[in-house]
């Protein structure tokens, strides 16, 4: 029964469109762009924020980005995240890790960018300039061959919760068409620097079932709404990606079936409790803290990934 609702689990968030050779096994180097849930520290990083630099140490030689270590368990959860279990890449230097090489640009905090919604801290990063900074100091760097290079692109939990009680927006459809014209001209420009090959989107989960939304009915309906329009504008710019590029292999993981699907079903999955929080590594417990997963959640949520790029494997 637990491996058929799996399957289930997999068929249910999984999109596959591959016009070229893609293989996970052989897929060396691994991308990713995004907020706290996918960011990495790093040692040159930004403690508890970034894998390399902030906005205020933008600028890195080629040495500081090849001798910069991935220190293990400071992620947004109480050890590892998605991308680490996904690439076996928990520690050390990037280019020493065996499986997949990970190289992150997330930035704890970020939203897609700061022209349209106002930074976290004065330090944060946002996905444009993340881009922009790699697309500066690291594309010439570090390889990224078509054949084995996946890039991960997961943004907009901050935003659709940044965004919630704008009163100065009236026209949403026209507010996440903006920003998602911004985040995808950073799509274009990792493009035009010669990040192709595979590209994996995945939309916003359910925030509103998070603990921080705990006991607001209005504001939980309300980022509901917002979550579910911006993912189906996601959806719509990644189809017309899609057109642009016929040279791409293009993935999506629907992230917000998942998580709904594990919130609504915890118990199975050994979670006693889906409303609180603990910030301590009980794996009972499915969030850290009020807006961010536990380990055990980025852990089966790479397993449910993996799944998907084996599956989408030649």
């Amino acid at each position: 029964m637990r491996a058929l609702i799996t399957a289930f689990l997999l068929l249910a968030t999984l999109t596959v469109t591959c016009v070229g050779k893609f293989n996970w096994t052989s897929t060396k180097y691994v991308y990713a762009f995004g907020d706290s849930y996918t960011f990495v520290e790093g040692t040159r990083g930004l403690a508890t924020f970034s894998f390399i630099g902030d906005r205020f140490h933008f600028e890195f030689t080629p040495e500081e980005l090849l001798s910069n270590e991935i220190v293990p368990k400071n992620t947004s959860s109480d050890g590892a995240n998605w991308i680490e279990y996904l690439t076996r890449c928990f520690e050390g230097r990037p280019s020493q890790c065996l499986s997949h090489q990970l190289w992150d640009f997330a930035f704890g905090g970020a939203d897609i960018d700061a022209s349209i919604l106002p930074l976290h801290h004065n330090f944060t990063i946002d996905l444009v300039d993340e881009v922009n900074q790699w697309a500066t100091y690291a594309s010439h760097v570090v390889p990224h061959p078509e054949d084995a290079t996946l890039t991960a692109w997961w943004i907009g939990i901050n935003d659709t919760g940044d965004s919630l009680r704008n009163s100065t927006i009236t026209d949403w459809t026209a507010f996440w068409r903006t920003e998602m014209t911004s985040y995808f001209n950073a799509v274009e420009l990792a493009y035009s620097k010669g990040l192709k090959g595979t590209y994996l989107f995945i939309n916003v989960p359910p925030e509103h079932r998070n603990p921080s939304r705990n006991g607001d009915s209005a504001g939980q309906t309300l980022l509901q709404a917002h979550i579910e329009q911006y993912n189906n504008i996601l959806s719509d710019f990644v189809a017309a990606l899609k057109d642009r590029h016929s040279d791409l292999n293009i993935l999506t993981f629907d992230s917000y079936t998942w998580f709904n699907q594990i919130l609504d079903d915890g118990a199975f999955y050994g979670f006693t409790n889906t409303t609180g929080f603990c910030e301590c590594s009980d794996p009972t417990f499915f969030w850290y803290n009020s807006g961010h997963p536990t380990a055990r959640v980025h852990q089966l949520l790479a397993q449910a990934i993996e799944g998907m790029l084996l599956q989408a494997s030649t």
